[in-house]
């Protein structure tokens, strides 16, 4: 049985941030950053944490070096800010250290039935690029409350079978299931169309739309810094693609 070796590079950076976060302070540390809202301050910390500000600073410190934290200075308080690439990279770690890099299972079990898809037509259809038959509509009593497509990522014959993805669902029927149901929709045709990779790309402070694609059998591939203008700052996404069972 022939197994693969994880890349030097790739061994040493996961295993610094294990050994960082192998200590239970530095977990309920970033937990509470993660969770928070804009950041805490390391004073707002100490008291979540109940321990001194300079055990705080001192843990503070060790997971911004690692690249999990942010810092900034507001005055004469440190505000501590979550690493969005860093901790979405997080489980691609895990997975690459236990081999479960393979694809996954599709799709989500749990697609609502009130939400029809159906194939986008006539003025509906989104760009003329798009894959004819993977335009995908969601509606819901009627209404279009969200779309899914893919288009090729090159005209070229070495990358027949390789998709680009878009999903979007429309601001006040998020949460409720639109996506899982296109996701279904367009991952289970593809397959059928022999469509052998999807790929998307994933803003880091997205966790719902990471969620959603883990969820059809998307991995994540890496991290690509600044690559996305978003209200004039330069935003990192994750990078993920799912193999269907053929490939």
């Amino acid at each position: 049985m022939t197994t693969g070796v994880l890349p030097e590079s790739e061994a040493a950076t996961y295993a610094g941030w294990f050994a960082c976060l192998a200590e239970p302070m530095r977990v309920k540390l970033l937990h509470a950053v993660a969770t928070s809202s804009g950041g805490l301050t390391v004073g707002t910390l100490t008291e979540i944490l109940g321990t001194s500000q300079s055990t705080c600073s001192h843990h503070v410190r060790k997971l911004a070096e690692v690249g999990f934290l942010h810092l900034r200075k507001e005055g004469t308080a440190t505000v501590v800010t979550i690493n969005q690439a860093c901790c979405s990279g997080l489980p691609h770690a895990a997975d690459a250290v236990m081999g479960l890099l393979a694809p996954r299972p599709c799709c989500p079990d749990d697609v609502p039935d009130d939400v029809v898809v159906r194939p986008a037509v006539g003025g509906e259809r989104l760009d003329a690029d798009w894959l004819p038959g993977h335009c995908w509509v969601a509606e819901v009593d009627g209404e279009v409350v969200g779309w899914i497509a893919a288009t090729p990522v090159s005209g070229r014959d070495g990358h027949r079978g390789v998709a680009e993805t878009s999903v979007h669902v429309v601001e006040g029927h998020r949460g409720r299931g639109v996506g899982k149901a296109l996701i279904h929709k367009q991952v289970t045709e593809a397959d059928a169309a022999g469509i052998r990779t999807l790929q998307t790309s994933v803003l880091t402070d997205d966790r719902a739309g990471i969620a959603l694609h883990r969820s059809a059998g998307y991995r994540t591939v890496g991290i690509r810094e600044r690559i996305v203008e978003r209200d004039g700052v330069w935003c990192d996404t994750v990078f993920l693609e799912r193999r269907s069972s053929a490939d």
